[in-house]
């Protein structure tokens, strides 16, 4: 039974029919939200215990008190680490909620359950992951994830926990876990691993490789087993470079061969090449219809899409158009197929029903990409700052279609000479938006649907960003009246989950307990020492050298950790164009002291480490310093927020 109840409030706990854990219910002025949280996988999911480190999902059903689902709603929650027995009671749930809104740097959540990431590839080796919806100093750079050369392409998992990117310098495919931001594997991946294709099952990552942006290349492609991180298979096909297509049931792999002209399929059973199709002049791009149940492949040379049953492997349609396809998509549902000729400075539109192009719309110079939104097709162009739009509701409508355009920067993509095969226009997570990559303004944009101009844009802090990838771990709704969020369970203890709804206003703090899991080593449970900085102020003025002392604690004992030899402090400037390394001096009992001369105004994060520990810089909350200037104006860039529960 909760602790937080009020007149006109009923909170209850009812037992789950297949689940160890159990249901809470609150009612609350003609409004009832139903709480649970279950593991996702393992044996017995359903009647096990909540485990550290294992990923669950949060479930929140909203209804009224007749049980009639309420749909459209934005519920926020945060998952927090709580040393009372007893849930917060009312008072102190609100005083919670209301700190985690403000986004205090003293008060944050274990877990929140409302936030999202922008990912930035960019031309040089890493990616930036900007935070949209905190920062401090004008900031947004949460982290930058290094890899050993730029990447070419990427794929997210369907949970969204790990992200797989291409590294054709390297002949590698870089395994990141979006939870920590660690490269946990860099995987062999074949010659020059370019575009990648991820299963529906998520099983194995099937990775093309050729040689980037020439007529050369290789003839196979490599197969990755996500779970293992290892390569099993490395498949003979037609000469490339290649684009490799999936069909829904993950039975087929089909391979686009530019230079042969052909196709080739592969059984993902047994992981042998089937046969090669001959389907035309330079192959460039190929997608899925899930409706039609067949593969269209784009080819650049003549100028056709050549349709490939999905369960026969024949060609059941050619449709014709001019030379110069680059690429192709499918909208939402899979009707309406996309192929964007780049010579032509077009977008042909075909109807999979009837297997006919539906029409022909002029867009920019030099169309390379198509994406969508439920409402949108948008088009990319390398040879224009100006991105295109095609609304999806006109084309059952028949009659002539035409494109909005809006400007996605100043200067056109291609100017920057960074193209990558990765999506530089994706959606956000809020309904009808999307952002826009632009590696030439070293920018991306923010554009809801509806508007002239994008509504604000995230500074890339001096890389060029040559496309943009959304991890969202928000709640989201997927059914009527249920919002759901998967996450990875912290450190074990009683946590609260503290729940707002804005409208129809009801705040509440929900009871969970996380167990102690076996599995999990005790190193990555909790880090043996704890960091007290012991600094009065956190602002300096630039020129100033700032005399760092802390204190080291057992994280078991409680104790002062004396004579440790390696204690590394890790200071940089937030965008993360300089850094420094300094070992920490002991000056006993637990004492120690590092100097840090900033060397310019700016924000800078402080991290620790200690090797003889197993201590990681992650593992550690860190200091945020600021160093300012007189004259120091504040950031004229406002990107869109989602906080307090409110989305665009």
């Amino acid at each position: 039974m909760s602790a937080n109840k009020e007149a006109g409030t009923s909170s209850k706990t009812t037992p789950a029919e297949e689940s160890g854990n159990p249901i809470q219910q609150l009612v609350e002025g003609g409004i009832a939200v139903e709480f649970s949280v279950s593991p996702l996988v393992g044996p017995g999911a359903k009647g096990r215990k909540l485990l550290e480190g294992e990923e669950v999902g949060v479930q929140f059903k909203i209804t009224d008190t007749a049980g009639s689902p309420l749909t459209g709603l934005n519920p926020t929650a945060w998952l927090d680490l709580r040393t009372a027995e007893r849930p917060s009671d009312l008072k102190q749930c609100r005083e919670k909620i209301q700190a985690f809104l403000q986004g205090s740097l003293s008060a944050r959540a274990t877990v929140d359950l409302n936030s999202y990431y922008v990912l930035a590839l960019n031309d040089e080796a890493n990616i930036s992951v900007l935070d949209p919806l905190r920062g401090f100093g004008g900031t947004k750079l949460l982290s930058l994830v290094p890899l050993k050369d730029p990447g070419e392409d990427w794929v997210l998992s369907r949970n969204g926990r790990m992200l797989f990117v291409s590294m054709p310098q390297a002949n590698q495919v870089a395994a990141i876990e979006t939870i920590t931001w660690k490269v946990l594997a860099n995987v062999e991946a074949g010659p020059k691993p370019t575009r990648l294709a991820l299963q529906g099952d998520g099983r194995y990552l099937w990775v093309s490789n050729s040689s980037v942006g020439t007529e050369e290349g290789t003839s196979e492609v490599t197969v990755i087993d996500t779970i293992e991180l290892r390569k099993v298979a490395q498949i003979p096909t037609g000469v490339g470079p290649h684009d490799v297509v999936l069909t829904a049931d993950d039975r087929y792999a089909f391979i686009t061969n530019r230079k042969d002209g052909t196709v080739s399929i592969v059984d993902v059973r047994t992981l042998k090449k089937i046969e090669d199709l001959k389907t035309g002049s330079l192959p460039a791009a190929a997608a899925f219809s899930p409706l039609s149940n067949a593969v269209y492949v784009a080819h650049e040379g003549d100028g056709t899409v050549v349709a490939i049953d999905g369960h026969t492997r024949q060609v059941v349609a050619r449709l014709s158009t001019k030379p110069g396809l680059s690429a192709i998509g499918f909208a939402p549902g899979g009707r309406w197929g996309f192929a964007v000729n780049r010579k032509e400075n077009v977008v042909h539109i075909l109807d999979v029903t009837k297997n006919q192009l539906r029409s022909t719309v002029p867009v920019g110079k030099e169309p390379d990409q198509v994406s969508f939104t439920r409402s949108f097709a948008y088009i990319r162009c390398a040879g224009s700052e100006l991105v295109y739009m095609i609304p999806l509701g006109e084309l059952e409508k028949g009659g002539d279609i035409s494109a909005a355009e809006f400007p996605g920067g100043q200067f056109a993509p291609v100017q920057s000479g960074k193209i990558a095969l990765a999506s530089a226009v994706v959606p956000a997570p809020e309904p009808n938006a999307v952002l826009v990559a632009n590696p030439s303004d070293q920018t991306i944009y923010y554009y809801a649907e509806g508007m002239a101009a994008p509504m604000g844009s995230f500074q890339n802090y001096r890389r060029r960003p040559k496309a943009v990838l959304v991890v969202d771990r928000s709640l989201r709704e997927t059914a009527p009246g249920t919002y759901r969020a998967n996450l990875l369970l912290p450190a074990s203890g009683k946590y609260d989950v503290a729940f707002l709804l804005d409208s129809p206003r009801v705040v509440h703090c929900f009871d969970t307990s996380v167990q102690v899991n076996p599995a999990v080593k005790t190193k990555e449970r909790a880090a043996a020492i704890q960091i007290e900085p012991l600094l009065k102020e956190t602002e300096f003025p630039s020129g100033s050298t700032i005399r760092l002392q802390f204190k080291v604690v057992d994280s078991e004992t409680k104790q002062l950790r004396a004579g440790l030899q390696d204690v590394r402090v890790l200071t940089f400037l937030a965008p993360g164009i300089w850094q420094s390394r300094e070992w920490a001096h002991s000056l006993g009992e637990g004492l120690y002291e590092v100097l840090i001369t900033p060397p310019s105004a700016g924000v800078y994060y402080v991290y620790w480490e200690c090797a003889s520990l197993h201590v990681q810089y992650q593992q550690l909350p860190y200091l945020i310093l600021r160093v300012t200037e007189p004259s120091a104006a504040p950031s004229a860039k406002n990107p869109p927020s989602r906080s307090g529960g409110s989305r665009h």
